[in-house]
């Protein structure tokens, strides 16, 4: 892809489960900060609180437990990625912070004056409509051409052909690693089938069914049988047959 190697600031949009992070990773790897680290943020799950104390840090005494300096999730990112996932969540407070960020391209930690220059690569995500929200004002304009210098749509995975197998492949690698299995391929019956299956919850799913299949099987391949997968969600133009 050509952005990968590229320090341009990604906007990953899509539904939930179509893989954003995976595909945020898959980015980094193939960056040149790829032998840096990959710091995986969810915004959506940050108490509003400790925003600026998360992503900026803080010095020892700038609030009551802060008994020493912490740096961020941005200083810790240092050199490598830094990946913002569901940023449409953010207030209008808290996204006039992450802009001045971005710009700035420096931190002040919590409790101290002193700018800390930053050096990293900006990827975000969100399954929120962020240009209906400029619309509706609840999402700064500013903000959204500083996110999406580049902006990617993953579509539902189902609607991504031979994606499924090479997703498909990157699970069981890494879940047979995980597990302790050796587990090299899918056969072709099992490919067939993960091809004409509906995949109603997208990549998760697909990651879910992989765990479980490598976790249950006893061969060096998966199957049908390994894959469990409902027969009420194949496309109904294809017969699949499990054996």
């Amino acid at each position: 892809i050509k952005v990968a190697p590229t320090d341009a600031n990604v906007l990953i949009l899509g539904n939930n489960g179509t893989g954003k992070q995976v595909f945020a990773y898959e980015l980094h790897k193939l960056s040149q900060r790829k032998n840096q680290i990959f710091m995986h943020v969810d915004l959506g799950s940050l108490n509003e609180n400790l925003f600026e104390s998360e992503l900026f840090g803080y010095a020892k005494g700038a609030f009551t437990d802060a008994k020493e300096d912490k740096p961020g999730r941005f200083e810790m990112a240092e050199g490598g990625t830094i990946f913002l996932d569901e940023i449409g969540n953010l207030s209008l407070p808290l996204q006039a912070k992450l802009l001045s960020v971005i710009q700035n391209r420096t931190v002040n930690r919590l409790g101290e004056s002193k700018e800390r220059k930053i050096n990293v690569r900006l990827i975000t995500a969100t399954n929120m409509p962020l240009n209906e929200m400029v619309a509706k004002g609840t999402f700064r304009q500013d903000l959204l051409f500083r996110i999406n210098t580049v902006e990617l749509f993953l579509p539902a995975l189902a609607e991504r052909g031979e994606d499924i197998l090479l997703l498909a492949n990157h699970f069981l690698q890494s879940f047979s690693v995980k597990y302790h299995k050796r587990i090299t391929v899918f056969d072709d019956k099992a490919q067939t089938m993960m091809l004409n299956y509906h995949w109603p919850g997208n990549v998760r799913e697909l990651q879910h069914v992989v765990e479980r299949a490598v976790i249950m099987s006893d061969g060096h391949q998966i199957d049908p049988n390994d894959l469990q997968l409902s027969p009420q969600k194949f496309a109904s133009t294809i017969a699949v047959q499990s054996n």
